[in-house]
């Protein structure tokens, strides 16, 4: 599989690798120490819930500014459902979580404080149904659940290893480099495995793993994904093990070195599940057929743990295609991955979807349509064909068809995040005062739920814009800015509109607001030198 080529301003994320570390440290103590006081026997009491959440934030926010991150909102969408449908079947059901994907295609997946995990594209490319794919994410939510992330902080910082390695992993950091940061092959050590620096400084030890399996298990099987995935996944991840012994190209993905499967290790998960598969249990006011009303009606106690729990397979069919198709190097690259495989043997119903999502990233919209006809015909009201034809008619000139597309699928799906965004987006291009207030409508039962989602606020804005309403957008613009991690920018957009003489009482206040939140945050940053290269350069 390719992998994902990055390059950034070295000096930067050298002196932004510091400057955040410094950051934690400060905020953890006087501002004269150098170093963070000893906390004892319990990270927790260092680090309460608000601080750790505020921590992976930060982590996310920087790695949307480095472009790691897929913000696509069906993407999202799906991720999130199976993220969310597992964190609630955990053993700590009102832990926050958040679900976000990288574009790497390194077979990978961290979690870190706050509940943030992260998976990368090569994951899911890897894996063969959404039962695997849930499996390695209830590993890493367990991880969450059992404090094993505060742990490791803990051992992190009386090893006085910087902090924010352990909790934060938002810059690689190079395992080994001649210490010259314009020295490329340490630039490229500093760009790789996109925070991943995370996972390899929290030192899992072999009891975490075996618990944060036996936890991952038994979430699963509550969630109603089959158990028996997690052998399937372990399995072919100790292929991907032995296959990948070489060069750089070619080595070990930090997952599996920072969780080695072993053959010991599968064989301990597989008598576990089969231990599941025997016990059967059998709830006493269940009727004949194992139902119990009390249960998720994806619950059928009496059988087998996860036969007939896991969704509609063809959900994460095209999920994983529209992954492979985003996270290609190009557009061009995508597409020749899939006429390769067309070569090869022809195309299932995925991956021809994949294929359009493609060639519309191509701007290839005429050919994209008669890609997805087929598709629509025979699923004709699902929402990821809908969205996709109904992007291309409106890009290829034929915007009458795709807003009767898209207002049909609405009153189906009311509040449908990826078809309300779709369909502004849309609205947006044309740049009329009416289509942006028709887009500010649909976005408008939205806002509160979408205070930290970027794609949200920038359509918000745009929007905005085009219907004349200078200073919501404005607002919305400085959050998009504030949430791929440009907190000067969105600073400095903010006080730009508090200077405007048609602000009324609650927009001045909502700004102050944001200002006093941000402030903090940018000052920190220039005390330890780090600006924001576009202004830099202006």
């Amino acid at each position: 599989m390719p992998r994902l080529s990055m390059s950034l301003p070295s000096l930067r994320v050298t002196a932004l690798a510091a400057a955040l570390a410094l950051t934690v440290a400060t905020v953890s103590a006087p501002a004269q120490e150098s170093r963070l006081p000893d906390i004892g026997s319990s990270a927790a009491e260092l680090l309460g819930p608000v601080k750790q959440a505020e921590y992976g934030r930060m982590m996310l926010s920087q790695l949307r500014y480095y472009d790691y991150t897929i913000d696509d909102p069906l993407i999202d969408g799906w991720l999130q459902s199976v993220g969310s449908r597992l964190a609630a079947a955990s053993d700590k059901p009102d832990q926050p979580f958040t679900f976000f994907m990288l574009k790497d295609r390194q077979f990978n997946a961290f979690a870190t404080l706050g509940g943030y995990v992260g998976t990368n594209a090569g994951l899911v490319l890897a894996a063969e149904s959404e039962d695997e794919v849930a499996s390695v994410l209830a590993h890493e939510v367990s991880h969450v659940t059992q404090s094993h992330v505060l742990r490791s902080v803990e051992r992190a910082q009386k090893d006085s290893v910087p902090i924010l390695l352990a909790m934060l992993g938002a810059i690689a950091i190079a395992q080994s480099s001649s210490g010259n940061s314009s020295d490329d092959a340490s630039m490229a050590a500093l760009a790789s495995a996109q925070a991943l620096a995370a996972q390899r400084q929290i030192d899992y030890t072999r009891d975490n793993e075996a618990e944060a399996d036996r936890i991952g298990i038994r979430t699963l099987t509550r969630s109603g994904y089959d158990p028996a995935s997690m052998v399937s996944m372990f399995t072919r991840m100790q292929t991907i093990s032995r296959v990948n012994q070489g060069g750089e190209r070619e080595r070990t993905p930090d997952y599996l070195r920072t969780h080695p499967v072993t053959t010991l290790r599968i064989s301990d998960v597989k008598q576990r599940v089969d231990g599941l598969k025997r016990e059967k249990p059998v709830f006493s006011g269940g009727d004949a057929t194992g139902e119990n009303p009390l249960l998720p009606s994806h619950l059928r106690i009496g059988s087998e743990p996860g036969v007939g729990g896991a969704r509609d397979g063809r959900e994460f069919g095209w999920a994983r295609e529209r992954i492979r198709a985003i996270s290609a190097n190009t557009a061009e690259a995508a597409i020749r991955e899939y006429e390769r495989e067309r070569a090869r043997g022809g195309l299932n119903d995925a991956q021809r979807y994949g294929l359009a999502v493609a060639r519309q990233r191509h701007g290839q919209y005429a050919t994209a349509i008669k890609e997805l006809q087929p598709l629509l015909t025979k699923y004709p009201d699902d929402a990821w064909l809908v969205l996709g034809m109904a992007e291309a008619e409106a890009r290829s000139g034929k915007t009458e068809a795709a807003d009767a597309r898209l207002e049909a699928q609405l009153l189906r799906m009311p509040e449908h995040r990826p078809t309300a965004l779709g369909y502004a987006q849309l609205l947006a291009e044309r740049n009329t005062r009416a289509a942006g207030q028709r887009a500010q409508a649909l976005l408008r039962p939205l806002l509160n739920r979408a205070k930290e989602d970027p794609v949200f606020q920038k359509t918000f804005a745009r929007a905005s814009e085009v219907a004349g309403d200078a200073i919501r957008a404005g607002e919305a613009y400085a959050e998009a800015e504030y949430l791929n991690g440009r907190p000067e920018r969105a600073l400095m957009q903010l006080n730009t509109l508090l200077k405007r003489e048609d602000l009324d009482y609650y927009s001045r206040a909502r700004i102050e607001a944001r200002i006093a939140a941000i402030t903090p945050t940018v000052l920190e940053l220039h005390r330890q030198g780090v600006r924001d290269d576009e202004l830099k350069r202006r």
